[in-house]
Parts: C-alpha cells; sequence; structure tokens
C-alpha cells in the first residue's frame, strides 16, 4: 500500500513514528511536504503535482497540518479526498477542530459537556465578561496550539484589561470559565477509529497552569472512566476525525471536554503508555482502504 504524511516537518517524531510504523507492515510510506504540491483541476479532474511529477499512485495519507497552514493545508486534503485517496483525518474535521470556538459550538450541539465558554465580543464585552464572576478566567486565542495563547487572568480586571488589549488588535479569543480543582491538570485521549487507544493524565509544571507536555508538564497513564471514554469518541464521530487527541478536564460536575486536535503530537504519548499509536493509525488506514 502507497501512504504518505503530508507534514513540513519529515525528522519530527510523530513523522518518524508513522514512518517506521508503515514500513513494519511492509507499506510503502513517504513524506510529502505541503510546501511543495501545486492543486489544480484539469479536464473536469483533480489532480495534484508534488514538485515535478503527478502524484496519481496512493491509497492513503496522514495529514499533519499545523495551525498556521489551515487553509492551504486543509484545501490540500480536501484534493486528496477528491482524488478518492483515503484521508485519516477528513478536511471538515481539521477546519473545524483547527478553530476553538467553531469546535466548541459544533460539540455543543451533540451535547457534550464543556466548561462554559463564551465568544470574545466586540460589544457588551466587559458586561459578557462579568458572567464568570470576579474570580479567575481563561481567555484563548481561537487559532492557538500546544498551550499557546491560552491565558490565565486572575480576577476580573486582569481579563479585563487583557481582551481589551485583543480586541485592539483584532484578535479572535475565546473566554473560558476556571476549573479550579482541576489544578492545573488534564487529560489526553487518542481516538482513532472511533476507539480509545490510549491515554494519560497531563500535570503543569510548578509555576504553569498549561498542562501541556510541550511546556515543561508531565504525564502518567491512566484508565478513564466510561464517561471520559464516551465524550472522547463522541467528539471524534461528531467532528469527523478518525484520528484525534481529546483533552479533557476532571471537574466536580464531572469531565468537560477541553479541546480537539486533529494533528495530536505521538511523541508523549506513546513514551509515557508504551503504546505503538502509529501502530494503530496504520491498522486504521488497511482497514479503510481494504474495505472499499
Amino acid at each position: 500500500m502507497n501512504i504518505a504524511v503530508l507534514s513540513r516537518g519529515e525528522n519530527l517524531y510523530s513523522t518518524q513514528s508513522l514512518i517506521k510504523a508503515g514500513e513494519k507492515r511492509n507499506h510503502d510510506i513517504e513524506v510529502i511536504d505541503p510546501t511543495y504540491c501545486n492543486v489544480m483541476i484539469q479536464k473536469n479532474k483533480a489532480l495534484l503535482q508534488y514538485h515535478d511529477e503527478i502524484v496519481d499512485d496512493l491509497h492513503a495519507v496522514i495529514p499533519r497540518i499545523a495551525s498556521s497552514n489551515t487553509f492551504y493545508g486543509t484545501s490540500l486534503v480536501r484534493h486528496f479526498e477528491a482524488m478518492k485517496v483515503f484521508s485519516t483525518v477528513s478536511s471538515f474535521g481539521i477546519l473545524e477542530a483547527q478553530d476553538k470556538w467553531a469546535t466548541f459550538q459544533i460539540l455543543a450541539s451533540a451535547g457534550i459537556p464543556m466548561p462554559k465558554t463564551t465568544l470574545g465580543s466586540h460589544y457588551y464585552l466587559a458586561d459578557f465578561l462579568k458572567d464568570f464572576g470576579e474570580g479567575p478566567v481563561i481567555i484563548k486565542l481561537v487559532s492557538g496550539t500546544h498551550g499557546s495563547g491560552v491565558i490565565l487572568c486572575e480576577n476580573y480586571k486582569n481579563a479585563l484589561s487583557t481582551v481589551e488589549t485583543l480586541q485592539s488588535t483584532q484578535t479572535k479569543f475565546v473566554m473560558q470559565e476556571y476549573i479550579e480543582e482541576s489544578k492545573g491538570s488534564d487529560i489526553r485521549i487518542i481516538v482513532v477509529d472511533g476507539k480509545v487507544v490510549a491515554s494519560m493524565k497531563r500535570k503543569a509544571a510548578a509555576g504553569d497552569f498549561r498542562s501541556n507536555l510541550h511546556r515543561g508538564g508531565s504525564g502518567n497513564p491512566i484508565d478513564l472512566s466510561d464517561a471520559e471514554k464516551e465524550i472522547a469518541i463522541k467528539a471524534a464521530e461528531v467532528l469527523k476525525l478518525g484520528v484525534c487527541g481529546v483533552d479533557i478536564l476532571q471537574s466536580k460536575k464531572g469531565p468537560l471536554l477541553l479541546e480537539v486536535n486533529s494533528t495530536p503530537g505521538l511523541e508523549g504519548i506513546e513514551t509515557i503508555t508504551g503504546i505503538d499509536v502509529a501502530g494503530k493509525i496504520i491498522e486504521y488506514i488497511e482497514k479503510m482502504v481494504n474495505s472499499k
């Protein structure tokens, strides 16, 4: 089977892990850098040129699309879909998952529990912010990843000053209630083909509230509750993501969905749990392509 990883970082851990998993199962697997792809429509047919060659022999692609490349990366995945090439995540799922507010809206329509969240409006902002009380408030940029663009404001005045600054630069953001009992911890769950394949509990480094491993957080394997599994699986299904990372907070009200990542990093979860997540992704591709 011919499989391509769509990635601008051939030497990144996640990309290399997928390559090794594909080769281990005797597939021809290569890296395609979206930067060098030319998508075109000719004679009513979707065609793709990589460097100076037409690509027409792929069975599947594994998108690793960064938020900074959402528009072109999503367009590329959509082009592969038009070419009838299987993609582990849909172009729809990538586009919606990389817009936090769109994600919250879609998941809310499916009844998935989340912290109270408000879109940063240009009107009556001070009044909307008062709905969160005088305590801490989380401010998130709509397109931030790996914990970047997430701000903890200790009180109403700090939050108001922050959102006014963001407004002045026309930055899109959301305001979210602070779940104090989570104590800087969350759960990262990897879903592949509608099943939970790995999970870990992450804890923020001292002095930080963000649990991302990229920011010095630590992690340990965790056994999930049925409710936590259900939320993760449902989120992946609603967003049409065959592969994704789902972040959940443990709260007094039960598990709350925090974020969905269409391009989850594999290094932390594979290292901490010892689970071959990349292998699970290749198995998913085999199942889907062979069923056609």
